[in-house]
């Protein structure tokens, strides 16, 4: 079975060819080590040093010198809105403060759907369209480039609650 050690981040060239594509929603994405299926159907072993979050359009460099497409899954999100960038920046610190994963789009924010956050964030003025999308959320500065937690240590500040 093809192994794969390495990611190739989509702005980065890869001299081999694309074998296939591989198709995943943003959990399936966080991996370190897992048996997948592309989406023909050929299996391989993602072994990689840590966890990453594998990115739309990276490829997965398989030890035979092909590689594999990363392509992410439509899933149920809500895409955020607002009149003004001030009010989408205060919509932004609200999704923050409660440590939501985020994607940043240029003239919106995408969440997963929640059916409590869209309701507060409709409260706080926001425009909110449920739709099937890919998500790609912005890592978090605690979890080193990665969406997940953090730690502040023994006098941690703030609560999670």
């Amino acid at each position: 079975m093809n192994q794969v050690s390495a990611v190739c981040p989509k702005d980065t060239k890869f001299e081999g060819n694309i074998l296939d594509t591989i198709t995943l929603d943003f959990d399936s994405r966080r991996r370190r080590r897992i048996k997948l299926t592309t989406d023909s159907g050929i299996e391989f072993l993602l072994n990689l040093q840590e966890v990453k979050t594998l990115r739309d359009g990276d490829i997965l460099p398989l030890d035979d010198g092909s590689g594999v497409l990363v392509r992410a899954k439509d899933e149920p999100v809500a895409d955020i809105r607002s009149l003004n960038l001030a009010h989408l920046v205060r919509i932004a610190w609200h999704l923050g403060n409660r440590h939501l994963p985020t994607e940043l789009m240029a003239d919106r924010m995408r969440i997963r759907q929640d059916h409590v956050i869209e309701e507060m964030l409709v409260k706080l003025g926001a425009i909110v369209e449920r739709l099937e999308a890919p998500f790609n959320p912005e890592g978090g500065a605690y979890g080193h480039g990665e969406t997940e937690g953090h730690d502040h240590g023994p006098s941690h500040g703030h609560s999670h609650g």
